[in-house]
């Protein structure tokens, strides 16, 4: 199938929500922001290669996890290099950890927490369970830590997955590598110091307590399908981007986004194309964010397409990136994949008179 449009391709203005738009295509070394026309109003160059996942921060400063050559061989998600740019560009800090991959945030106090690769022990490994048998990289599988820097680098707190409560409990999906137990994809803080973290190839949503260092809330989910972007709305709900990869049952495979209760994990709301489910479709990466107005931002990270919803399903904006660029998983071919995209109103604390 040709893209024949590239940039807006359908915006309804008296529905859609007002804004700008922050994206990027994997493996860039440039940031985007647009205005809902597809303009670029504003862009940053790194100067340390390649970005993974990006937002701007209150004061109107970029945060972005950049690639690093060193590190763990593993492909998907890499990042190693975090760092804060101001409005123009230039480079205000950094943390480098070469096991940092997929996500990290700045903290109010100063600082980042992020994700990282984990060295399992070789006894470690055999209690994890499931994957692909033989995938394991080099012969060694590398779990998941949650870690916590200071404005210096300081490790102040960590928050690793090789426990029993783990190995017992869930396992790396079928289809799978054993190269990673976890590959966690998302760390959101939450406004009480917890974090909410996203573990792709085990179908699991945890809230981890920062001060106990215990599982305070858990949800597995086949039906999840490898997950990317949890977050905590403003009602104490779970939105989450649930890919649809490799879900059992006859169904052919296909995206949605979830919202979920989190006492009864009941998922109260979700989006899929129902005209025809396969037209919403990314096995990876993708995020999603609830805007000010109920409607909902996706990304559909595997096509490259940011879009808008109405809570009752209707497309109301949509925005295709047009630019493309080579990926090590794709020898001599080029794609357009956004890994996530956040969208800011113009009065934000971000934005505000800066465009």
């Amino acid at each position: 199938m040709l893209v024949q449009k590239h940039g807006v391709t359908y915006h309804d203005k008296a529905k859609a929500t007002p804004g700008f738009t922050l994206h990027t295509r994997n493996f860039a070394d440039q940031i985007w922001l647009i205005d809902m026309d597809g303009n670029v109003v504003h862009e940053w160059k790194t100067t340390g290669g390649v970005t993974h996942h990006n937002y701007l921060l209150p004061n109107g400063n970029l945060f972005v996890c950049e690639r690093v050559a060193e590190g763990p061989k593993v492909v998907s998600g890499k990042s190693g290099r975090m760092r804060e740019y101001d409005w123009d560009g230039n480079l205000l800090w950094e943390h480098v950890d070469d096991h940092q991959h997929h996500d990290g945030r700045r903290l109010d106090k100063g600082g980042a927490v992020y994700i990282a690769w984990q060295l399992l022990t070789d006894a470690e490994a055999k209690m994890a369970k499931g994957g692909v048998p033989g995938t394991e990289l080099d012969g060694k599988i590398y779990g998941e830590v949650i870690r916590e820097v200071d404005e210096a680098g300081n490790v102040v707190w960590e928050f690793a997955n090789n426990r029993r409560e783990f190995f017992d409990n869930y396992a790396i999906e079928p289809l799978a590598p054993r190269e990673e137990y976890g590959h966690a994809n998302t760390i959101s803080p939450l406004p009480n110091g917890d974090y909410l973290v996203s573990y792709r190839v085990l179908n699991l949503l945890v809230i981890i307590d920062r001060q106990t260092g215990q599982l305070k809330w858990e949800y597995h989910n086949p039906e999840l399908g490898g997950q990317h972007d949890c977050q905590m709305l403003d009602n104490g709900n779970i939105l989450v981007f649930a890919n649809g990869f490799d879900v059992p049952g006859a169904r052919p495979n296909f995206s949605q986004v979830w919202e979920i209760e989190p006492e009864s994990k009941e998922i109260v709301w979700r989006y899929f194309a129902k005209d025809n489910p396969l037209t919403f479709w990314s096995p990876h990466i993708s995020g999603c964010q609830r805007l000010s107005s109920g409607n909902t931002l996706i990304c559909e990270g595997g096509q490259g397409c940011i879009f808008e919803v109405t809570p009752d399903g209707e497309v109301v904006w949509e925005y295709i990136n047009p630019f493309y660029g080579p990926h090590p998983l794709i020898p001599g071919g080029t794609m357009n994949w956004t890994f996530r995209a956040k969208r800011y109103a113009a009065d934000s604390p971000e934005i505000q008179n800066r465009v």
